[in-house]
């Protein structure tokens, strides 16, 4: 029996405040939709992730939270080991561990925090993810890797079962190399097509080939921007509404749109289809900002229901 498509609301949580994204997350919960997800910078006025997504966790009763994705440098990884650990306990096992190895070196030099060359932190990374695994035990750990060592650690009460481990990022060379050997899921670029789907998935092969793993014990996500109206007269205003917001003209934003999924709920449900014959089966949604509720309404009532 084919898995149904996951749908995850994708909230870039810059400029909004607390009672809008719980208000976003709430209602995204009561609609169905499969997750929630913040992202994790620090220079710029926003909330941080990490502590948003605990709270979401006490209002919201079945949707799944997810960091899209934690910078590894900003945070210990036995200490986010715990954090997690007491994130999915809390929450009923509602949480994927969504970290990457950081993109944002700006971030790092502002707040002090290294910021090695990619080869360095893809490898710490990996004993990141490796150190994180080995603790969700509920063991004993020592650990004595080339970035971190733990001494007799424990993480109790361990995750049952552990969270997923999303790990981010599109390096082929590095951090494609570090999902093959760790990763449950990967999260890559946005709008890609399934020809970009199927290029990165081939150099995952390669590199869980030398791994020793199947690549089939890897999920594939993608990142879409959705612009979804009820028919062709709301769509076009959504798109000038857009335009104007970006001062640009609305030919120019239609020109801009690329692989994003665009049209009335039965067009968008066509082209996710495409995605979901390819073998993806779970989805990250980039709604127009500010997101409004009208737009996941729309998409939970109208498409969701057509997957099963």
């Amino acid at each position: 029996m084919t898995t149904p498509p996951k749908f995850a609301v994708r909230i870039h949580q810059g400029g909004y405040d607390f009672p809008y994204i719980r208000d976003l997350a709430v209602r995204a919960d009561a609609l169905g939709y499969h997750a929630v997800s913040l992202y994790d910078l620090l220079g710029i006025p926003t909330l941080e992730c990490w502590t948003t997504l605990a709270v979401l966790a006490a209002q919201t009763r079945r949707i799944h939270l997810i960091p899209l994705t934690l910078a590894n440098l900003y945070r210990h990884p036995a200490t986010l080991a715990k954090m997690a650990a007491t994130l999915s306990v809390i929450s009923g096992g509602r949480l994927t561990l969504g970290i990457g190895a950081g993109g944002g070196e700006r971030d790092h030099r502002a707040y002090g925090i290294p910021y090695p060359p990619m080869p360095q932190r893809a490898a710490m990374l990996d004993e990141a993810v490796q150190l994180i695994r080995l603790l969700w035990t509920g063991e004993r750990v020592s650990f004595d890797g080339s970035y971190y060592r733990l001494d007799n650690a424990i993480c109790q009460p361990a995750p049952s079962p552990p969270p997923p481990i999303l790990i981010g990022g599109h390096g082929e060379r590095h951090l494609l190399r570090v999902a093959a050997a760790r990763a449950d899921i990967t999260n890559m670029s946005a709008d890609m097509t399934i020809p970009d789907h199927r290029a990165k998935r081939q150099v995952l092969a390669t590199h869980c080939r030398a791994a020793g793993r199947p690549i089939a014990d890897i999920q594939t996500s993608h990142n879409a921007r959705i612009f979804i109206a009820k028919d062709a007269p709301a769509l076009d205003a959504l798109l000038r509404q857009q335009a104007a917001r970006q001062n640009v003209s609305p030919t120019e934003f239609t020109a801009s749109l690329g692989n994003a999924i665009v049209g009335t709920p039965q067009q968008c449900a066509a082209q996710l289809q495409s995605y979901i014959d390819y073998g993806i089966r779970y989805f990250f949604l980039l709604f127009p900002e500010p997101i409004a509720a009208a737009h996941l309404e729309l998409f939970a009532t109208e498409v969701m229901p057509q997957f099963g």
